[in-house]
């Protein structure tokens, strides 16, 4: 499913080593956690991953797809089997919780049918039915977000990836977020999630990498790595976030 071989990746505008060297393989089904602190190169391998940007050095490869040798035409055709979540929603104002689904799913030149039968399907997964009618400013912050997942749902995606996808949300809504998260891995979708909701993570990630100055610093089982981490950088950042 993905798959990177010595990843570097330095920003030209800034001169900055985002990561050295990184090694990466997300297999089917598989709930994979990064976190560490800022900074530590997670919202760049999420980059990466979805083509935004290219690697400086080393292979990227998602879903069959070497992002460093597709061409540029190709790259909605990638994008296509992942599913991107963004921490700031992304939804549009002017249409209703039913009419977001659905229009990411004409873009891509989903029928009629197939949208008639989809999006009422992804809104119950997401626990929203009853609320197709609903605009987004008239949501809670977890209703929104829980919108966006179901956006990406729609389009069958091989992998859904979230950046940071609870960070502007409150703890309660939070929770709400985070019950989908839980239903989706019971069903073994394959997740990448950059995230600090570290006790989450314990429950229900089958892998954890923790990330600093753009390496892994380590990685493991989710309950290995968090009850009993190897590296000091590790500890401290678990010490903090888990409390």
């Amino acid at each position: 499913m993905v798959q990177m071989n010595d990843v570097r990746k330095i920003y030209d505008s800034s001169g900055t080593l985002a990561l050295d060297g990184v090694d990466l393989t997300i297999n089917e089904g598989e709930f994979v956690f990064l976190v560490g602190p800022s900074g530590s190169g997670k919202t760049t391998i999420i980059k990466l991953l979805t083509g935004e940007i290219q690697p400086t050095e080393g292979t990227v490869i998602v879903n069959d797809f070497d992002l460093g040798k597709l061409k540029r035409r190709k790259l909605p055709k990638m994008r296509r089997t992942l599913g991107i979540i963004f921490q700031d929603f992304r939804l549009i104002d002017n249409m209703n919780v039913y009419d977001n689904v659905a229009f990411a799913m004409r873009v891509v030149g989903a029928s009629a049918k197939e949208i008639k039968k989809r999006v009422p399907y992804v809104l119950e997964l997401v626990g929203l039915e009853g609320r197709e009618k609903r605009l987004p400013q008239e949501l809670s912050g977890g209703e929104q977000q829980r919108v966006a997942i179901a956006r990406a749902l729609a389009l069958h995606p091989d992998i859904l990836c979230f950046d940071e996808p609870t960070s502007a949300l409150d703890p309660e809504l939070t929770g709400e977020v985070l019950k989908v998260l839980r239903d989706l891995a019971d069903r073994k979708t394959t997740m990448i999630i950059v995230t600090h909701e570290m006790h989450f993570a314990r429950d229900v990630a089958d892998r954890i990498l923790f990330m600093d100055g753009g390496v892994v610093v380590e990685e493991g089982p989710a309950k290995q790595l968090i009850d009993h981490p190897r590296e000091e950088r590790t500890r401290q950042f678990l010490a903090h976030y888990s409390e």
